[in-house]
Formats: structure tokens, sequence, C-alpha cells
């Protein structure tokens, strides 16, 4: 379904509700007139770990007041994508595929539903590289770079979680991500 929106505003790729409260916070902050999420993440493993993190997302949406859009869950799909890359590092070539397999769904996402703009959550993770999520971002013209580790994101989404009572999981989303845990 298209939709028009009036004004600034912005779609924030979410991967889960620890990671998205402060950064819903955020750009509430920045004057921007309407903020929605997309979860999109086909690359969580296994379904039940998708589903745990999404249910507390949706609650989330529900305290901060924002829509939530929620893409299909394919992880097939999302393993195609990243397939050669399945015994990359952490930080490695595997990260930036997934990376950028879901800016490239929440750029789509954002121009379907007339958002102005969009971000993603991804860069308030201390085992993230913001620089490399910039990078890839950069290269879809609404993308905004927000480093959400900035301003202590990274505390503020452990007592977010602390007080609203979100589910943190162990691991980054994907089952190569495990491997570390």
């Amino acid at each position: 379904m298209e939709t028009t929106r009036n004004g600034k505003s912005i779609l924030i790729h979410i991967c889960c509700a620890p990671c998205g409260a402060p950064s819903v916070e955020r750009v509430k902050l920045d004057d921007w007139q309407e903020v929605g999420l997309y979860f999109s993440n086909s690359n969580i493993y296994p379904r039940q770990e998708y589903e745990q993190r999404l249910l507390y997302v949706r609650e989330l949406s529900k305290i901060y007041k924002v829509i939530l859009e929620e893409d299909e869950y394919d992880h097939d799909a999302w393993l195609e994508h990243i397939k050669g890359y399945e015994h990359e590092p952490e930080k490695g070539e595997r990260c930036v595929k997934c990376f950028e397999y879901s800016l490239a769904r929440t750029a789509s996402m954002a121009e379907r539903y007339g958002y102005t703009a969009f971000t993603t959550t991804l860069t308030i993770s201390p085992h993230k590289v913001s620089r490399i999520i910039f990078n890839i971002g950069a290269k879809f013209p609404a993308y905004v770079p927000y480093d959400f580790k900035k301003q202590d994101g990274f505390l503020r989404s452990i007592q977010l979680s602390k007080e609203y009572g979100f589910y943190r999981q162990p691991y980054c989303g994907c089952e190569f991500s495990m491997r570390r845990s």
C-alpha cells in the first residue's frame, strides 16, 4: 500500500527493542514529524528467536506510539544473499552483505510508504562498525547516518531494557554469530 506523508518523516530499520528504544528517543529529539519502525530481519536464526525479538519490538512501538511495519521473514533468501561468506568472522564481509540486505529492503520500504528518510538501529551496537554501515547507507539518497552509539546510546539501551523489561538477546542474530556466544 502506497502512502503519502506530510513533512519530515523517518523510517528506522530496527533489529530489536533494546537497540530501538534509545534510537527512537534520539530521532524524536531531532524534530522528525513522523517516526516509523521497520522490522526486517531475515538474518535472525532460529525463527523462534525472530518471533521473540518481534514481540518486544511490537511492545516498543506501543510504548513510543510509533508505526511498526513488519517485513516477511525469509531466512532462505538472506542465506542466498550472504552465500560464500558463511565462514567470515564477525565484522567481516558477511556482516557487510547482511547490512546491504537490510538497508536495501529498508530503503525500498521507506520509498513505498512515503518516508522522506530512513536509518538503522544497527549503529548502536559496540560490536558493529558504524563507518561500514554509513558507507553502505550512502548508496541510498534517503539514508540518514545516525551513529546511535554516540551520546551513550548503548548505555541508554541497557537502561531502557531494564525499565521496560525488554528481552536482550545473547548474539547478533544469524546462526554464524552464535559461534562467538
